[in-house]
């Protein structure tokens, strides 16, 4: 393909190397592990808020922690996250995985002490069961993707840290100084997330875009029809599979649609061999290495600046004379937890398109 000129610059924010979770998703985990520990802690009087919570990691808090169960259903990162996060502090947790899910991010959680349930069927399915198996256990707390305010939140703290982040580099984003933000969407929590926080932060100086495979665009299905978890992909015939296994959602997140609804610059979607090209040409010219699913924020960099809706949403918004002032982050989501042999696998993967 020919290639296409970026005006302005262009940066990766490495939530794919981020501590513990190795993705975007240990934002939200962790914040809502976290809480749900701190209120079980200070119902049972075992901490005060003025504590210093790093305590918890004794062996009496541990003990405590493991009379409960914490439950969440995922593709694979947020699992890791929640998975990982749980485990550390003592709960028993339960990640329950749709058919998407890499094998090889079963056997680490695994290999935390989690437990894994396996489904034939999508994310979807793995949520409700999920649901359903905490919801009869009063002893078991469900993370909840779909609609979850705690792990919303968590995603929203990004824009702050990046905020920092870009003041550190001397970039300020203002009237003249655009933002344009580039982020890989599942079930839509974390993107969602991070773009309330962008907003807050950032207001009309800030444009953001979701990326979804073209095998499974449920946001953008939801947000077009303005009927959004009450549609999904197969609905329209759409089969739900993509290579992108953090993305392969087929019914978009409740909670998220509605609030991006006057948020969200647009949505583009990518063909899942873009997302192996991408990652080739990532690891050549950067040696950076991330997962097949954070490599479809490149595909909205591209669209943003040689499509016609890209170039129309620049007229519309009168940004055109600020393109080369203007700054374009690609947000990586996931890999650094990749096992070698697997991102060896990745880079040796050629699809036709």
């Amino acid at each position: 393909e020919h290639s296409t000129e970026i005006s302005g610059k262009l940066l990766l924010k490495m939530d794919s190397h981020l501590a513990i979770a190795g993705s975007v998703k240990a934002r939200g985990g962790i914040y809502e592990v976290m809480k749900y520990a701190e209120q079980l802690a200070l119902k049972n009087n075992m901490i005060g808020e003025d504590d210093d919570y790093s305590i918890m990691a004794q062996k009496k808090y541990r003990d405590f922690f493991n009379r409960y169960k914490i439950q969440v259903g995922s593709t694979g990162n947020l699992g890791l996250s929640i998975g990982i996060t749980s485990a550390a502090l003592g709960f028993n947790v339960i990640v329950h995985m749709s058919s998407d899910a890499k094998q090889w991010k079963k056997d680490l959680l695994r290999s935390k002490g989690a437990q894994v349930v396996e489904y034939d069927s999508d994310f979807s399915k793995a949520v409700e069961e999920g649901r359903k198996l905490s919801d009869r256990d009063p002893m078991s707390y469900f993370v909840d993707d779909e609609n979850s305010m705690n792990l919303f939140l968590g995603y929203a703290v990004a824009a702050r840290r990046l905020k920092m982040q870009l003041n550190e580099m001397n970039i300020y984003i203002d009237e003249k100084h655009p933002l344009f933000v580039y982020l890989p969407c599942g079930v839509g929590g974390a993107p969602g997330g991070i773009t309330y926080g962008l907003k807050s932060v950032y207001g009309d100086n800030v444009h953001c875009f979701f990326v979804e495979p073209t095998h499974a665009p449920s946001m953008l299905i939801g947000m077009v029809t303005g009927l959004h978890n009450d549609i999904c992909v197969q609905d329209l015939g759409i089969d739900g599979k993509t290579h992108a296994d953090g993305l392969a959602v087929g019914r978009p997140s409740k909670l998220v649609g509605k609030i991006m609804e006057n948020l969200l610059g647009g949505i583009f979607t990518v063909d899942d061999y873009k997302l192996y090209d991408n990652m080739r040409l990532l690891h050549d010219s950067e040696n950076i290495n991330i997962e097949p699913s954070a490599c479809a924020a490149f595909q909205g960099v591209i669209k943003m600046e040689a499509s016609e809706e890209g170039k129309r949403y620049v007229m519309e918004h009168g940004l055109k004379s600020k393109m080369n002032d203007s700054v374009h982050i690609a947000w990586a989501t996931g890999g650094r937890l990749v096992p070698e042999e697997i991102n060896s696998q990745f880079l040796e993967t050629h699809l036709q398109s």
